[in-house]
C-alpha cells in the first residue's frame, strides 16, 4: 500500500472547476473567492512550490453538458474552451497585481492574448519561478479539462494532481445524497475501478493511470486545505498505483 509523502512533493498540477471561482453565485466571478484564493495560492508559492493550474469554464460556458444538444458539439467545446482561457486570464492578472508573477499559456493560438503552450515554455516558466496556468483544455473537442490537467501534469513532469473539490476527498458514495457514504482515505488505481469510484472522467483517470501519476482529491473550499493538503498526508484522498 502506497501512502502520501509530502516530501516527496515539489511541482503540483491544481485542478479546479470554473464553479468554484462563481462561489455560491453559480455564475461568473465571486471576488471574494478569488482573493482568498489567489491568497492561498502566494501561500504555497512562498513555501517553495512549483505551481501549474488547470481552471475549467463552467462559470461561464460549459461545452458538452450545455442543455441544447441540436447545437454541434465542436462548437459548444470551443465555447467552453474559451471560458477557460477567459478564467485562467483573471486570476493570473489579480496574482500579478498582487505581485507575484503569473504567465498564461493556451492549448488554442491567441498571441494577442496569452502565449501557444508547449511543453518547453510551460517548463522554463515554472523553472523561473512563475504560477503557470494553462488553459483551453487539451486544444480538442470531447476531451475534458480533467484530461487536460491531467496530460499537462505527465509533459511538464509535476509530482501530484491536486483535485479540488466541494468534499473532503473521495466517498463510496455522493455524500450530499448519501448521509451514509464512505470518506476513503486513500486508494489504487485498481480500486477506484474496482468498487466505480468516480475520481474524474475515464479518459483523465485511465491517462493517469497509465503514467503512474498520483492524485489528491480536497476541499478547496475549506480555508487552509490547499496548504494542508500539500504538507500532510491525512488531509483530503489519496489516488496512488
Amino acid at each position: 500500500m502506497q501512502v502520501y509523502q509530502p516530501e516527496k512533493i515539489h511541482n503540483v498540477m491544481l485542478k479546479l472547476s470554473g464553479e468554484i471561482l462563481a462561489g455560491e453565485r453559480g455564475h461568473g466571478f465571486d471576488d471574494a473567492v478569488i482573493d482568498h484564493l489567489t491568497d492561498e495560492l502566494i501561500e504555497i508559492k512562498k513555501l517553495g512550490y512549483g505551481i501549474a493550474i488547470v481552471l475549467g469554464g463552467g462559470n461561464i460556458f460549459r461545452g458538452g453538458t450545455w442543455k441544447n444538444q441540436s447545437l454541434n458539439r465542436v462548437v459548444l467545446d470551443n465555447i467552453g474552451m474559451l471560458a477557460t482561457i477567459q478564467n485562467a486570464l483573471y486570476i493570473a492578472e489579480i496574482l500579478n497585481k498582487k505581485n507575484y508573477s503569473a504567465e498564461v499559456f493556451s492549448s488554442l493560438a491567441m498571441d494577442k492574448v496569452c502565449d501557444f503552450y508547449s511543453p518547453l515554455r510551460a517548463s522554463r516558466s515554472l523553472q523561473e519561478g512563475n504560477i503557470c496556468f494553462v488553459c483551453g483544455g487539451t486544444g480538442n473537442p470531447y476531451f475534458t479539462t480533467d484530461t487536460a490537467a491531467v496530460l499537462r501534469a505527465i509533459e511538464l513532469n509535476l509530482d501530484v494532481v491536486l483535485k479540488g473539490t466541494k468534499v473532503d476527498g473521495l466517498y463510496s458514495a455522493d455524500p450530499r445524497k448519501d448521509p451514509s457514504a464512505e470518506f476513503i482515505c486513500h486508494a489504487s488505481y485498481q480500486e477506484c475501478i474496482e468498487r466505480q469510484l468516480g475520481v474524474m472522467d475515464m479518459t483523465a483517470f485511465s491517462l493517469a493511470q497509465e503514467n503512474c501519476l498520483p492524485i489528491k482529491i480536497f476541499n478547496i473550499g475549506t480555508p487552509g486545505t490547499l496548504k494542508e493538503a500539500i504538507l500532510r498526508s491525512d488531509v483530503g484522498t489519496f489516488i496512488h498505483p
